[in-house]
């Protein structure tokens, strides 16, 4: 079997087709994963043993990254999470996987906006606070 991730959280295009379907967000997640599957068969490959969703572990991830957190790999600003890329660098290696070094990956990060709440560009979001207008939100 082999492990299939197909991200399904956010305030991205999911929100905004379930919006102008007028349809709930998991009917277009479901949609979505149906044609996908089909896709799958089409091309006679095997469907996915085990498919997790986001949405389906939100607990986890939450408990995950208190524990982030309480390492002091992460910090919480406005209600949203950001990993500390260069706190962790202290005691481990970021690049390793990768075979980079931070220094290298600084200097190929650009500025994007809307990401002032982050105390270095390289650190990036674990979690993100849901706006008001959000359909998809948990407590947390």
């Amino acid at each position: 079997g082999h492990l299939e991730n197909d991200a399904d959280v956010g305030e991205d295009k999911i929100t905004k087709k379930a919006r102008l379907e007028q349809i709930e967000p998991m009917e277009v997640v479901q949609r979505y994963t149906v044609d996908f599957h089909n896709v799958l068969s089409t091309l006679n490959f095997l469907p996915p043993s085990i498919e997790p969703t986001a949405t389906g572990h939100i607990i986890e991830q939450i408990e995950l990254i208190s524990k982030i957190i309480e390492n002091g790999f992460a910090y919480v600003v406005n209600g949203s999470v950001y990993f500390d890329v260069h706190k962790f660098d202290e005691s481990n290696e970021y690049g390793k996987l990768s075979k980079r070094k931070l220094e290298d990956l600084i200097h190929n990060t650009r500025e994007l906006d809307g990401q002032t709440d982050k105390k270095n560009p390289q650190d990036f979001a674990l979690w993100k606070k849901a706006e008001p207008q959000h359909i998809m939100r948990w407590p947390s």
